[in-house]
């Protein structure tokens, strides 16, 4: 498909993965129990991964949350970060970004790995690669990196930064296309 065609779909199948997510996230459950309706799968090292049925699609993603956040203290929902698959809609590995807070309009948040940095758009409190290519870039650097920082700035103005590890994300990644199909 076009690029232009796929991103109203892709937009969808974003928020999506993000209520499935943010559901049982929102209560506090850990990162075993992300989704209703998913099934963990499996988990490597730091990243689990999950599978639903969404509609008459199959869902699938590998998840996981910051080793560290600042500011300390700060009042969020949970945050995670999401690898989705919908294999039905030939959507492999997207990116997406809770981060537990509105997120100022018109921000771009970043991702960090290593020299290389990736810039988001935002969704409510929730946010994106909007080009397929820099997306496809932004997992390699994952798959190289041993940590990758997110840095947004909230609806109120606070700048937040979370860490997380990628240990264990190539295997996921790897689980992700070869169980999801």
């Amino acid at each position: 498909m076009a690029a232009a065609t796929t991103a109203p779909v892709r937009l969808g199948l974003r928020i999506l993965i993000a209520a499935l997510g943010a559901t049982v996230l929102a209560s506090g459950v850990a990162a075993q129990n992300a989704a209703p309706g998913a099934t963990p799968v499996e988990k490597h090292g730091d990243w689990t991964m999950f599978q639903a049925a969404a509609g008459a699609s199959k869902l699938c993603f590998i998840t996981a949350q910051p080793t560290d956040s600042k500011p300390e203290g700060a009042k969020r929902d949970v945050i995670h970060f999401y690898i989705s698959a919908w294999p039905k809609e030939g959507v492999k590995s997207e990116v997406s970004v809770k981060l537990g807070y509105p997120l100022k309009k018109g921000s771009e948040p970043t991702v960090s790995i290593g020299p290389q940095s990736f810039k988001l758009f935002v969704k409510d409190d929730k946010a994106f690669v909007s080009d397929p290519t820099a997306e496809l870039k932004l997992i390699e650097a994952m798959k190289k990196g041993a940590k990758l920082l997110v840095e947004a700035v909230s609806e109120r103005g606070t700048v937040t930064s979370d860490i997380y590890s990628l240990t264990g994300f190539e295997k996921a990644l790897q689980s992700l296309s070869a169980k999801c199909t």
